[in-house]
């Protein structure tokens, strides 16, 4: 059974930052708020508010400038690298995608999805489920979950190929509008589903990664499951040292 656990504090206040400097309210070259003035607005401890600043300057989000204070340098390269996968899935062009609608059906809300979605553990969701093959072999299984109510009006509960993205879809109909994805990657088992649509044998793990799109109040809008067959992968990461 897979628990879902709150990120720490620091965690927290990192990411509310790093949404701020996407959204321009921090723009790069400025500076950002002080210690001071940062406990004073989240009501955090100092030392939670050390360990942010310090877990977004070792991420390449700031840096330290002696006699100026700390700097916003701006999206760092490496993170337009990690958010490949969520942005494929928000924007994948069905009609025009090499692979397959597997299906497309209301169904049980799973565990991950419903914390993320904010949604009771009994309610039901809409699935679309995409199987993307290349050179004839499957690569990628997306199971992309929308709540209810982000379902009327739109063509997302059709068994048609959408075309422009589930992101361009919903956003021209409902009027919302997507404005950052958080990512959990997480290994697993698949289930026997899974494992026959990906044509993996037994025992062969997934990497899973839980692609949590929101609009700027942080409500989800849509999560989507991207299952990778894991004897098919190889990550690579980069960070700075400092």
């Amino acid at each position: 059974m897979a628990y879902e656990v709150a990120a720490p504090k620091y965690v927290r206040l990192a990411q509310t930052i790093q949404r701020r400097i996407e959204d321009g309210t921090y723009p790069p070259g400025t500076r950002v708020p002080s210690e001071n003035q940062l406990v004073q607005a989240f009501g955090m401890s100092r030392p939670t508010v050390v360990r942010a600043l310090e877990l977004l300057k070792r991420d390449g989000w700031l840096e330290s400038r002696q006699g100026y204070g700390t700097i916003v340098r701006g999206r760092p390269e490496v993170v337009e690298q990690r958010d490949r996968r969520g942005r494929e899935a928000l924007e994948r062009d069905e009609s025009r995608a090499s692979g397959r609608l597997v299906e497309v059906a209301e169904v049980p809300v799973p565990a991950r999805v419903a914390s993320a979605l904010g949604l009771p553990k009994r309610a039901k969701v809409l699935m679309r489920r995409f199987l993307v093959a290349e050179d004839g072999e499957a690569v990628e299984l997306i199971s992309s979950y929308f709540p209810a109510g982000l379902v009327e009006g739109t063509e997302l509960a059709s068994s048609e190929l959408l075309s422009g993205g589930s992101r361009e879809h919903v956003e021209a109909r409902k009027k919302v509008r997507f404005d950052h994805v958080t990512e959990r990657v997480s290994a697993r088992l698949p289930d026997s589903d899974e494992a026959e649509l990906l044509g993996l044998p037994d025992d062969v793990p997934v990497l899973s990664v839980l692609v949590i799109a929101c609009d700027a109040s942080g409500q989800a809008l849509q999560v989507s499951d991207v299952l990778l067959p894991a004897d098919r992968q190889e990550l690579e990461d980069t960070y700075r040292l400092n």
